[in-house]
């Protein structure tokens, strides 16, 4: 049997298992990655005003600081996806969490604003690295009829981690002495599930079977399936022998792969993506890092304005979870657009508010339809790369969004003086408006399709399941 007909052979029989508890096991552990990844992100919009007198900081220097985590956020993003399609996507989210936690404590424990400043580089690194491969390893589990809800709704634990954030931020900063330190601590305690990862997390036999490990990917299959069989306790459905092959994995440096993602096969898919994943951080981040402050400019003191912080982050669960629902109904293009268009009304609704109360209703609608974007994004980008360098799309097109979620605290903080409120609000509407066009216009169909499916139509232009060449042989697997 050659490498793709047994490729398609193990993509088969786990397209075709039903979702049960070893998946649920899969979201759960997934999901508390992305809950804290959630929460680390969040939670510097609270630590922010303390943080700012303790040090002694300048505006400048305080839009340093919401930008640190999303610039160490970039680099470990970018390098995450693809040293998880070299080593391995288990082993590159464990370490990532090892390295968040870690920078954590040492930024609680920070003794001026340098320390503090790189410590929050260094756990934005490590939770991009970990936010950027969770997607594409559980995608890889995941029957095609299910992707799409089960992705958003791993995305939807984002939530959570904000939710978490808002509460640390309302009832841990501003009650203990020094609260912005313990808030820290809180953020360094996802160090306790190495342990449990290390037990319950296998490996994709999709990355398995691509790295030449096939017996290891056979036997991860084949507990999966008696997992779910002895789950479900009924037969297991038939294997479909019609589906796609994998394409042959390719030796690849990092310079390689980006000369790939912007070849003639996959420069369009590569370029909608990427457009989509700084469309939606701009928004995003230029929200939720000033969001804080900004009601406080509006005459709020510091503990309502984290009062009102708080509902808006909570109105971020309908919104992943509502959008999980619509990635399989529609299409996870038309989940995107839909709520990117949801999220520029709700921007230019909060821009036009002066009232405290109507700007925190404008700010639940777009808090609402921004994270629902994001339950689409998370679900589409894994779906639109191959297997082989799956974890690096997925990776660089979460690092180039990196770019708007550094720029827009500090373009924010810069102009928000100048433009005032209606301004830097009526400026995310213009940026998310040009993300639905990108969306519309030029994003694949991915619903109810398998992986290889996508890779051998949308890429490489097949119109009918095809053998591929044999495989080229990766380093030490030769």
């Amino acid at each position: 049997m050659s490498l793709g007909t047994h490729a398609g052979s193990l993509s088969a029989r786990l397209d075709r298992l039903p979702l049960s508890r070893p998946h649920w096991l899969l979201l759960l552990i997934g999901g508390l990655g992305y809950t804290f990844d959630g929460m680390d992100s969040a939670v510097v919009a609270f630590l922010m005003p303390d943080v700012k007198e303790v040090f002694s900081l300048s505006n400048g220097q305080l839009g340093l600081v919401a930008s640190a985590a999303p610039f160490g956020f970039l680099f470990g993003a970018f390098f995450a996806g693809y040293l998880g399609d070299r080593l391995g996507r288990k082993k590159v989210m464990m370490y990532a969490l090892a390295v968040y936690a870690i920078a954590s404590l040492l930024a609680a424990a920070s003794w001026n604003f340098e320390v503090f400043l790189g410590a929050r580089i260094v756990a934005g690194a490590g939770a991009g690295a970990e936010s950027a491969i969770i997607a594409p390893f559980l995608a890889e589990f995941v029957p095609s009829h299910r992707r799409g809800w089960f992705i958003g709704a791993l995305a939807g634990f984002f939530s959570f981690g904000f939710v978490a954030a808002a509460l640390i931020g309302r009832f841990v900063v501003p009650v203990f002495p020094e609260g912005w330190r313990w808030a820290q601590v809180i953020t360094f305690l996802p160090i306790l599930m190495l342990l449990w990862w290390r037990r319950n997390l296998p490996e994709s036999p999709r990355y398995l079977l691509n790295a030449g490990r096939t017996k290891e990917a056979e036997a991860v299959v084949a507990d999966i399936e008696g997992r779910v069989r002895r789950a479900t306790d009924a037969e297991l459905p038939p294997v479909d022998p019609d589906h796609a092959a994998e394409p042959a994995p390719q030796k690849f440096s990092l310079g390689r792969a980006l000369r790939y993602l912007w070849g003639p096969k996959m420069w369009r898919i590569t370029s909608v993506t990427w457009l989509i994943w700084f469309s939606i951080t701009f928004a995003y981040y230029g929200f939720f890092s000033w969001i804080p402050t900004l009601l406080v400019d509006k005459g709020l003191t510091v503990t309502t304005s984290f009062t009102y912080s708080l509902f808006i982050y909570l109105a971020q669960i309908p919104g992943y979870f509502s959008a999980a629902w619509v990635n399989e109904k529609l299409d996870r293009k038309y989940t995107i657009a839909i709520y990117l268009g949801g999220s520029a009304v709700s921007a230019l609704w909060l821009s036009q508010m002066t009232e405290p109360a109507l700007i925190m209703a404008a700010g639940i609608a777009l808090s609402f339809f921004l994270n629902g974007t994001y339950a689409g994004v998370y679900a589409y980008t894994p779906e639109v790369f191959p297997t082989w360098l799956r974890a690096t799309g997925v990776g660089l097109s979460s690092a180039f969004g990196r770019i708007g979620s550094i720029t827009a605290p500090l373009i924010i903080g810069v102009f928000a003086v100048q433009w005032g409120f209606a301004g830097v609000f009526g400026m995310t509407t213009a940026v998310l408006a040009f993300g639905i066009t990108c969306t519309l216009l030029f994003a694949v169909r991915t619903r109810d399709r398998s992986l290889e499916d996508i890779t051998m139509k949308e890429v490489l232009g097949a119109t009918a399941p095809t053998e591929p060449e044999p495989k080229v042989e990766r380093g030490s697997h030769a």
